[in-house]
C-alpha cells in the first residue's frame, strides 16, 4: 500500500459537493486524504464539486468549507468547478474532434429496460442505442425535446486495469459493464466524469483518495485520461461509513452532520479522535487534531470493512 503511494511531495485534493450538508462519512474519507498528502510534506487542492445543480443545495458549499476549517484541514489552492466550464468545453472539443463521444436522449428508464440482466448499484450497461443517431447535441435535443448527454464510445473488448494504493488490482472489461458511458448533461461538457478527470490533470493532482464506491467508476475516467493523454494519479478506494445496517448514511441512521454536532457542542478532537480509532490510528475516546494524526497516519492499518454507526456511536454523540 505505501509502496504505491511513496511519491515525493504528493498532491492531493478534497472534493466536497454541494448537494447537501458535511456529515461523518465526508470526513473520514477527507481525512485520510488530507493525512495521505500532508504526512509525506505534500500539497492539498481544495475542490468545490458544484456542477450537479439540480441537486446543489443554497448554502452547502459554504457551510462545508466552515465544518471543514472547524476540524482542522487546510489547503493550498481552492477551486470552484462551475468556474472552469471553458475547460471542460476544450477537452469536450478534442474527444469529438477523436470520434469518442456523442449525444444521447435515453432516459435512465430507457436504460434499465435495455438490461439484458439485472443489475446493482448505480451503473447500467448501455447498449449504444444512440450511436451514430444525431449529428449534433441540437438536433439530439430538438428531437427529444429533453437535455441529452453526451456518451463516451467504448469499443468492444476494452479493458482498463489498475493496482489501487487501498482496495489492491482491479480489473474491468469497461465495453461489457459500463459500454457507451455518460460525461456529462451539458452541451459543453460540464459534468463530473470529464470535469474530474480535467481538473484532476490541470491541478497537478497525483493521488485521489476517495469512497469504495467510486472504484468501479475509476476505470472510466481512465480511458478519458488516455483519449486526452492525460496524466493517471495513483488512486486509494477506502471503505464507506454506514449505517448499522449496511447501508450508506441517511437520516435513518440518525444526524451525523458535522453542523449537529458543532450545535451541540461535541469538540472536533472528539470527532477526529472517533473516526481515526476505525483506521486504527487512535485509542478510544481520544481526543486528537489532525496534526497530532500525521505521525500516526498507516494505510495499512486501516480496516478494509466499512465503518458501521452502532448504537455505542450514538450513546456517545447522540442522534
Amino acid at each position: 500500500m505505501e509502496e504505491i503511494l511513496a511519491k515525493a511531495r504528493p498532491v492531493g485534493r478534497l472534493a466536497p459537493s454541494p448537494t447537501g450538508a458535511l456529515h461523518l462519512g465526508n470526513v473520514r474519507t477527507f481525512m485520510i486524504a488530507w493525512l495521505s498528502a500532508r504526512s509525506r510534506g505534500g500539497r492539498v487542492i481544495m475542490r468545490m464539486e458544484d456542477l450537479d445543480h439540480p441537486k446543489d443545495k443554497p448554502g452547502a458549499a459554504e457551510g462545508a468549507i466552515d465544518d471543514l476549517r472547524w476540524l482542522g484541514f487546510d489547503w493550498d489552492e481552492d477551486f470552484v468547478q462551475s468556474q472552469r466550464k471553458p475547460l471542460y468545453r476544450d477537452a469536450l472539443e478534442v474527444l469529438k474532434s477523436k470520434g469518442l463521444v456523442y449525444p444521447c436522449v435515453c432516459s435512465r428508464r430507457d436504460v434499465e429496460n435495455a438490461q439484458s440482466a439485472p443489475h446493482e448499484g448505480e451503473q447500467l450497461h448501455y447498449p449504444g442505442t444512440c450511436r451514430g443517431r444525431f449529428a449534433s447535441w441540437g438536433e439530439a435535443f430538438a428531437y427529444s425535446g429533453r437535455t441529452p448527454c453526451w456518451r463516451f464510445r467504448v469499443e468492444q473488448g476494452t479493458r482498463i486495469a489498475l493496482d489501487d494504493a487501498f482496495a489492491g488490482h482491479f480489473e474491468q472489461d469497461v465495453a461489457a459493464k459500463l459500454g457507451d458511458f455518460p460525461l456529462a448533461r451539458d452541451e459543453g461538457g460540464a459534468g463530473y466524469t470529464l470535469a474530474a478527470v480535467v481538473d484532476d490533470a490541470a491541478m497537478g493532482i497525483t493521488e485521489v483518495v476517495r469512497g469504495d464506491d467510486l472504484l468501479a467508476a475509476t476505470p472510466a475516467q481512465m480511458l478519458i485520461q488516455r483519449a486526452l493523454d492525460l496524466p493517471t494519479p495513483t488512486y486509494c478506494h477506502v471503505p464507506l461509513v454506514v449505517g448499522q445496517d449496511g447501508r450508506r448514511l441517511a437520516k435513518r441512521h440518525g444526524d451525523t452532520r458535522i453542523a449537529a454536532y458543532r450545535a451541540k457542542g461535541i469538540s472536533p478532537g472528539s470527532i477526529l479522535g472517533f473516526l481515526a480509532a476505525s483506521c486504527g490510528w487512535a485509542e478510544p475516546g481520544e481526543d486528537i487534531s489532525l496534526a497530532g494524526l500525521l505521525p500516526r497516519f498507516n494505510l495499512a492499518a486501516m480496516p478494509h470493512a466499512p465503518l458501521a454507526l452502532g448504537e455505542k456511536f450514538f450513546e456517545v454523540f447522540g442522534r
